[in-house]
Formats: structure tokens, C-alpha cells, sequence
């Protein structure tokens, strides 16, 4: 690889490789040590082809939730099932992996913006600014879909459907087009866990001892000519755990060994 090798957006591959590494080795021990990832399914990634991938999940916080992704792949292609033990994995990491993140939460800030250098498809948000729902929608900007071809036709990319941190907000419909015009394969994780350990932008610490779930699920099945964009949008949301039937009247039993297991999750130091 020749030292100024460039991806499709520009951005020079020894630059975005160090920073991986030197980002990996500072965030590993959020993952491993001060609290603990649980993964599931991490066989999956491995037999995924190198481009034209779209990983879809629910969203915790701004940027632990991607970090997460980035150690958990890199692990599964260096052969680690469902750990990320011995952080030797991102000496060589894949480069091609991208992920979708809002272009306003990306320029805020010397650190969103090295971030973004890693791998960030910045789009402009047409039903939300500065964090608000806004009422008058603006048009999709036509670069933001372009790019996302791209970085699909280069690798794999990373969206989360919802568009916000907040639980069971609707599924933009905006995925299910990129689904059915694209036809990537669809690989859909769950993770839970990220809202108790880190503050909301996914920076800092907020508690330790939490037990983080990251599960890998097999791929979507979707009929990408049949399909509408609506039952797209339905599988979405109950691929990520996240239709609205989720929120149904929990039996009480059922609570209370949910509270069991919450209480399991508090890992003693």
C-alpha cells in the first residue's frame, strides 16, 4: 500500500490506519476492563463478502456504540469468537468500513472531526437540527445518498436507523430505499448496556462495572424487487428491537426477572 494511498473520499489510508490503532488502544479497556462486552454472533462477520454490507442498529450514544463495532469486527476477522481479547487485532484493521453519522454531531469539535477522518458518511438531517425535532422537513441532499453508494461499493457500512439515541423512535424510511435501491446485504445488531456506561455523547465514562451487550444477527431476509418500502422499514424495526410491539404490557413475572438480570449486569470491582 503506497503511503498516500487515498479511499473514494479522500482521506489517506496510513493516516486512517494509525488512527484506528492509536483510538482502539485507547477505548479498548471501555469494553474490556472497566466494563465488559458481551458479544454473541460474531461468527457472521467473518463469512461476510468485503463490500456492499449494511450493518443496521439501535443507537445508545453518539460514538461508543461505533467504537464498539470497529474493535467487535476487526476481532471476528482476526479469527476471536465473540471477545475482543488481546488488542493486537487492530495492527491491520479493515479499512473499508464506514458508518453514517449526522454531519452537525461531526463538526462539533476537534475530536468528532478526527473521528470522522476513521470513517464518517456525514448526512444532513432533514427532520432534526442542534438535537430538536424540527417541523418543516428539509430536502435529502442528493451528495449524502451518493456517498453512501460509495462507501457501500467500497465496503461496509454502518447506519442506525432511527436517526437518534432515543428508544423506539420510528425507523427512517430513508434505510429502506438504501436497502432497496443497493440491495446490500443486511446484517442487523442489538446492543443494550452503552446508555449506563458512557454519557450521552459516548466520550466519557459516565459508570463502571456495567455489564454491554453487542448482539450479531444473521442476515435480513429481504425481497429487494417485492418488498415494499414500509415492510422493509417492519423488518427493520424488529430486526434492531425496536417496533413499537416491543413497548406491549410486560407480565409482572416477567419484570421482575428482568430486574434479576439488570442486577446481574452490575459487575462488582
Amino acid at each position: 500500500m503506497g503511503l498516500f494511498k487515498r479511499n473514494p473520499f479522500g482521506h489517506i489510508l496510513f493516516i486512517k490506519k494509525w488512527l484506528i490503532r492509536i483510538l482502539g488502544a485507547m477505548t479498548h479497556r471501555r469494553y474490556r476492563g472497566f466494563n465488559e462486552l458481551q458479544i454473541e454472533g460474531s461468527e457472521i462477520i467473518k463469512t461476510l463478502p468485503d463490500t456492499n454490507v449494511l450493518f443496521i442498529s439501535n443507537h445508545q450514544t453518539y460514538f461508543a456504540d461505533v467504537v464498539a463495532m470497529f474493535h467487535v469486527f476487526n476481532a471476528s476477522l482476526s479469527g476471536r469468537e465473540d471477545n475482543i481479547k488481546n488488542i493486537g487485532y487492530l495492527w491491520q484493521p479493515k479499512m473499508n468500513i464506514y458508518y453514517v453519522a449526522a454531519k452537525e454531531t461531526m463538526q462539533a469539535g476537534l475530536l468528532p472531526r478526527i473521528l470522522s477522518y476513521v470513517g464518517a458518511i456525514t448526512v444532513e438531517r432533514t427532520w432534526r437540527a442542534k438535537g430538536v425535532d424540527v417541523t418543516e422537513k428539509r430536502e435529502v441532499n442528493p451528495n449524502d445518498t451518493e456517498n453512501i453508494k460509495i462507501a457501500l461499493a467500497d465496503g461496509w457500512v454502518i447506519t442506525f436507523p432511527q436517526g437518534t439515541t432515543k428508544s423506539f423512535k420510528p425507523v427512517r424510511k430513508g434505510t429502506a430505499h438504501i436497502i432497496k435501491q443497493h440491495k446490500p446485504i443486511v446484517i442487523p445488531i442489538v446492543i443494550d448496556g452503552f446508555r449506563r456506561s458512557f454519557d450521552k455523547k459516548g466520550l466519557r465514562m459516565k459508570k463502571k462495572g456495567i455489564l454491554q451487550s453487542f448482539i450479531i444477527k444473521e442476515p435480513l431476509d429481504i425481497d429487494y424487487e417485492n418488498d415494499t418500502i414500509d415492510e422493509i422499514v417492519e423488518k427493520v424495526e424488529y430486526a434492531i428491537e425496536q417496533h413499537p410491539s416491543f413497548l406491549k404490557v410486560i407480565p409482572a413475572e416477567e419484570l421482575k426477572a428482568q430486574e434479576e438480570l439488570n442486577k446481574m449486569r452490575q459487575w462488582d470491582y
